[in-house]
């Protein structure tokens, strides 16, 4: 069976699209979890495009061991230069730069001429290489690029010294007959290709990059290029979760593995989909909250006798947990940290302190909490921490017959800070008090929603704000069983990101 590298791009690719962005806390543990995951590479960021991006960029290549952690970089010497700064701490650094090939985009982005392109691609692979063994080229929109002008644009690449090459699908063109022969002929026109790792970065826009990339394998590539949950501009990009286990299910098909350990795949996206505030759509394959339920009757008939009937994988195969086990105020430390081992997550000594100070708290108020609440309390963890503004307390009046008016309490630096304000209801009311303590920049609550965790009139409330200031959006969440501070949590969370 052919080894195939799985590169993840959530946090460059995934990360830059709109209202995706995160915070270095977010992008660090998310790194982490990626590297649990068994990932090959992980795509850290473009180093040069901000200070913010080259702080993680470099913090996340000195803090991964176990893969190898890459930078874009445009094909210049300052882009290369910053690129290789910010992961050259980094166990397994790679430079990942790229030029585009296609018509449209020489004529009128790049306004180049052939020739300027290929000089360009192979005077900058070659200053990649005198930097750092492991540098990867894409020839960006290369599916809409002529086919002659691609194979001697790689050609270049290869000469040059590029250890991987990728064959970008970058407005999501191609169809898996393309895709397919595309990788034929150019395994068999660009020299020395064969001796390098081959690519292909599929996006999402015709809903076809998974189908692309897969169809790409099969003519030859050895690396695909996902995100967690497909992730990334526009449309998004193929999605890890999707590929690995197609590659799991259909060995028969595809005669090909990778390293990726599948039983993390579900806590992986569910902190991803933490992260940024959102839920998986209901059908989301693999992951979504009805991949693996049946409410048709001859559906639920054949699972009752065997889950094969209407099953191709195991909910337990991608790390879903189908266990009824329920803690309460009487459980132990050690009970708690087993379940949460069981459900994939490994925290050290002070982090398990301070989920189980947690724990029992919410154990006061909730008679039974779940493994989604286990879950909840994990990937909510530590959200306060050095945050400028915390919640103390509040208190809000509402009615449908009396203007609603909340009353905030903050602690900022030692100090108690308090506010009164009216508002359309008790949870407008309560952002109006924030907004007058916190002085952060002119802002806009762009979109706020709350979910329940778990089932029941005692569940947590998962909240989620975005907040845009400028051109920055920002998400904040929180997390209680009450509603309102839940909500408070959130608001107050995406406030101390705008400062």
């Amino acid at each position: 069976m052919k080894r195939i590298k799985i590169f993840d791009t959530t946090l460059r690719d995934g990360e830059q699209a709109p209202g995706c962005s995160m915070d270095f806390a977010e992008k660090m543990e998310l790194a982490l979890a990626l590297e649990r995951l068994g990932v090959d590479v992980i795509e850290a960021g473009f180093a040069i495009s901000s200070p913010g991006d080259f702080e993680s960029v470099e913090a996340i290549a000195k803090a991964v061991t176990n893969c190898t952690v890459a930078s874009l970089a445009r094909c210049t010497r300052k882009d290369i230069d910053v690129a290789y700064d910010a992961v050259k701490e980094a166990a397994h650094p790679r430079i990942h730069v790229f030029l585009a090939t296609s018509p449209t985009h020489m004529e009128y982005k790049l306004r180049m001429t052939e020739q300027q392109v290929l000089d360009t691609i192979s005077t900058m692979v070659a200053y990649a290489k005198t930097k750092l063994d492991d540098v990867e080229f894409s020839a960006e929109d290369a599916t809409r690029s002529d086919r002659e002008f691609l194979a001697k644009a790689l050609t270049a690449a290869v000469k040059a010294g590029a250890t991987t090459i990728n064959i970008p699908d970058t407005v999501g063109y191609a169809v898996p007959h393309e895709m397919g022969d595309l990788i034929r002929y150019l395994m068999e026109n660009v020299e020395g290709l064969k001796d390098v790792d081959v690519s292909v970065h599929c996006h999402n826009d015709l809903g076809l990059a998974v189908a692309n990339s897969l169809e790409a394998l099969r003519a030859g590539a050895t690396q695909v290029e996902t995100s967690v949950c497909g992730l990334g501009e526009r449309a998004g990009n193929a999605a890890l979760e999707e590929v690995v286990m197609a590659l799991s299910t259909r060995k028969d098909a595809m005669p090909y593995y990778c390293q990726v350990d599948t039983t993390r795949i579900f806590p992986t996206s569910r902190l991803v989909y933490s992260i940024l505030g959102v839920q998986a759509p209901l059908n989301k394959p693999i992951v979504g909250a009805n991949a693996f339920a049946h409410e048709a009757g001859i559906h639920q008939h054949g699972v009752l006798a065997n889950r094969q009937t209407y099953e191709i994988m195991t909910p337990e195969s991608v790390g879903v947990n189908t266990s009824k086990m329920v803690l309460g105020k009487h459980s132990g430390r050690h009970a708690v940290e087993d379940r949460l081992n069981d459900l994939g997550y490994t925290l050290d000594a002070e982090e398990m302190d301070k989920l189980f100070a947690r724990f029992k708290a919410l154990s006061d108020r909730k008679k039974a909490i779940t493994d989604a609440d286990l879950e909840a309390l994990v990937l909510h963890r530590g959200m306060d921490t050095g945050a400028p503004y915390t919640l103390d307390r509040f208190t809000a009046n509402a009615g449908n017959y009396v203007s609603c008016s909340a009353v905030v309490r903050l602690k900022h630096n030692g100090e108690q800070l308090e506010a009164v304000a009216l508002g359309d209801g008790p949870i407008d009311a309560a952002f109006n008090a924030v907004d007058i303590i916190v002085k952060a920049p002119e802002h806009r609550l762009e979109d706020y929603s709350i979910q329940t965790i778990s089932e029941g009139k005692d569940a947590q409330g998962e909240a989620m704000v975005k907040l845009r200031a400028g051109d920055r959006t920002v998400t904040g969440r929180g997390l209680s069983t009450d509603v309102l501070e839940a909500s408070l949590i959130a608001y107050i969370n995406g406030m101390n990101k705008l400062l």
